[in-house]
């Protein structure tokens, strides 16, 4: 009786970068693809070592990890590249979520490209598209703009240049500027735009508040502000 074919796509090719997703909460969300790869590639370029090794802990992976962050992206990502182009298989991932999502990424994919290199993305959790499949907000088209600016007169400024904006915009918020940006999001386009705020996606206080921002804003102020932020705002006309 014949063996089956190995799957190819489970196992790192020498020369290769890969982007993996990994989970924004829940580790059941880690896609068999994704173990496997991470199990296997020569090193792992993570956002923080100590963040990555304790989920490797967790399942049982044992890799070299190199750090790559926001602070010393530039030079890594050459230096990353070398190591690829020398015949290493690489798999870059960020703390939480898919890589190059306002998460470091981006230096070391366009190195590759520039290189010629070959680039894989396995694909999985990402706070951004699973916020957006369940707020109830149109998904037909969207503009994902990542994190506002922290100064209150850029947001509103912001707010005020895509006040008419034909489809679902969406972006990240500190939780120590989530209550802010939602106030002048309510004093620029008005107390019945539609919106969700999200948190703690797919964790134990996963909580999502829909609906015009007034009520938003109340349910907000009533609502512990820690965790990783989503806001979503629907276009003008939209409604519930």
């Amino acid at each position: 009786m014949t063996e089956p074919a190995a799957n190819a796509s489970l196992t790192p090719q020498p020369g290769t970068l890969y982007v993996v997703a990994t989970p924004i909460g829940n580790l059941g969300d880690l896609t068999d693809r994704a173990r496997s790869i991470l199990g296997a590639v020569d090193l792992i370029a993570c956002e923080d070592t100590r963040t990555t090794g304790a989920m490797l802990t967790r399942l049982g992976i044992r890799r070299e990890l190199v750090p790559y962050h926001e602070h010393n992206e530039l030079e890594a990502a050459e230096k990353l590249a070398d190591q690829l182009a020398a015949g290493k298989s690489i798999a870059v991932v960020s703390d939480a979520g898919t890589p190059s999502l306002s998460d470091p990424g981006f230096r070391i994919v366009r190195a590759c490209r520039r290189r010629n290199l070959p680039v894989v993305p396995v694909p999985g959790p990402s706070a951004l598209t699973a916020v957006l499949s369940a707020s109830g907000l149109p998904t037909n088209g969207f503009l994902y703009v990542g994190f506002l600016p922290p100064k209150s007169a850029a947001r509103i400024a912001f707010f005020e240049k895509h006040r008419d904006f034909d489809y679902t915009i969406a972006l990240y918020e500190s939780c120590h500027r989530i209550d802010k940006a939602i106030d002048d999001l309510a004093s620029t386009l008005g107390p019945t735009r539609v919106v969700c705020v999200a948190k703690e996606v797919t964790k134990l206080h996963e909580t999502f508040l829909v609906g015009p921002v007034a009520d938003v804003q109340a349910r907000l102020a009533k609502t512990s502000l820690k965790g990783e932020f989503v806001l979503l705002i629907a276009p003008t006309d939209f409604t519930l």
